[in-house]
């Protein structure tokens, strides 16, 4: 695939030397752009020289002195420039495999990059590398990759990832000898990865601190649409609350030992158990907020943060089960006038309760006929790069629909905040 330039920042070097969309980056000091990984790590450097194929045809070579370092400049038509690796494990505790059909084709794609990893941080298996893949990962010393561990029991990963190339131990020991930083989780399924094989996981695990930096527990995500799948149990109450237990007492052991609690309980496993949610300081630097770890406390922490505003006019929050109390506690902490709504998953089924899985439709509907007063407040993490939901509702459908004006907020107490009192 060719480097076919989307856009140009402006003031960039790119812009300053006359790059425009629909310009082809073809190499850089002579070595061919294969993909992103290639791009950015040859263009990192003090001074280049960059070939470019202009639209009209004509082949430029710039020489460029990059004293600050600065980044060139320019999005690609195709993020990676390559093809995407596709996941090859058939895991069964898969979300995508549990979406109902129908829905738009980018959700069915299973990646497994390393790219998208340190690019982007999406956790992958390592189930498809291949050596020049690991050897690359080394000799560039990319700076980070999120990892799904699961277990570190070579037979047990092969049945959960029902891939025969299951052992991850080797290649994560090869990157703690090269100093690739690693972020890694366990998506944790009832009676399966779950007890001593946990204890393993997380003792083995801790050995490559510091270049692991930390572990993720999350429990599995269970939707109404799994037939044909291999029967998985959710979390009860009880089983959450032997799971905090479980990770904490690893996290006391590793900060005594490591200087750091290393391994944490996502939030899900509190709210699940009805269990005070531990204070921001115990998360250390947030290194698994995306993965929901601290996400409540930070939230709580950044409203915490700001003055309490003057609400004037009548609002609603809407967000999903598991975050509507603590946002409710807070909100009712400072004003009678916004009303905060959970928004129940009749799409997946109530056992999903985080908000980034709602629907535009779950929204509309659980909504419709309510005063909901002047604005109606949402969570930006509802929506996707192009700005739509999961079932294809954008804001706008949401607007019409309940004929309210909508204003999305970043997952930040102290935004959410500002927001209802403007």
């Amino acid at each position: 695939m060719e480097a076919v330039v989307k856009s140009v920042t402006d003031n960039s070097i790119a812009f300053d030397i006359g790059v425009i969309p629909g310009d082809i980056i073809v190499s850089v000091n002579g070595i061919p752009i294969k993909d992103i990984l290639d791009f950015r790590f040859l263009t990192a450097s003090e001074q280049y020289e960059i070939e470019i194929k202009k639209t009209t045809g004509e082949v430029e070579i710039v020489e460029i002195i990059n004293e600050y370092y600065e980044e060139f400049g320019v999005t690609f038509e195709n993020y990676l420039i390559d093809k995407e690796k596709w996941c090859q494990n058939k895991c069964v505790f898969c979300f995508i495999d549990q979406l109902p059909k129908n829905m738009r084709k980018s959700l069915y794609y299973k990646d497994d990059d390393y790219r998208l990893s340190t690019l982007m941080g999406n956790y992958i298996t390592l189930t498809n590398l291949k050596e020049h893949d690991v050897k690359r990962i080394i000799d560039m010393h990319l700076p980070r990759i999120n990892v799904s561990v699961h277990t570190v029991n070579k037979d047990l990963r092969a049945k959960m990832l029902n891939n025969k190339n299951s052992d991850v131990l080797s290649i994560m020991k090869r990157f703690y000898d090269a100093r690739i930083f690693m972020d890694c989780q366990v998506v944790l399924c009832k009676g399966i990865n779950d007890g001593e094989y946990l204890d393993e996981t997380i003792t083995e695990l801790a050995k490559l601190y510091p270049y692991v930096q930390s572990l993720s527990v999350v429990p599995v995500g269970l939707t109404c649409h799994r037939e044909g799948l291999c029967r998985l149990e959710g979390f009860n109450k009880d089983d959450a609350g032997r799971v905090i237990t479980q990770v904490y007492n690893h996290s006391k052991k590793c900060l005594k030992e490591l200087g750091t609690s290393f391994v944490f309980a996502s939030d899900e496993f509190y709210v699940k158990a009805e269990h005070p949610l531990p204070d921001a300081s115990f998360y250390e630097d947030f290194l698994q907020i995306e993965n929901g770890v601290g996400l409540l406390s930070s939230f709580i922490e950044e409203w915490n943060s700001v003055d309490a505003p003057e609400v004037t006019t009548k609002k609603t929050i809407a967000t999903g089960v598991s975050a509507a109390p603590y946002i409710k506690e807070l909100v009712d902490g400072v004003t009678d006038k916004v009303n905060v709504i959970a928004i129940n998953n009749d799409f997946f089924g109530n056992t999903i309760t985080v908000a980034g899985l709602l629907t535009g439709k779950d929204i509309v509907e659980q909504l419709k006929g309510k005063d909901l007063g002047e604005v109606l407040i949402l969570p930006e993490v509802l929506l996707n790069y192009d700005g739509v939901l999961l079932d294809d509702y954008s804001i706008s459908d949401i607007e019409h629909a309940l004929n309210i004006k909508v204003i999305t907020v970043p997952n930040d107490g102290a935004k959410l905040k500002e927001v209802i009192g403007g």
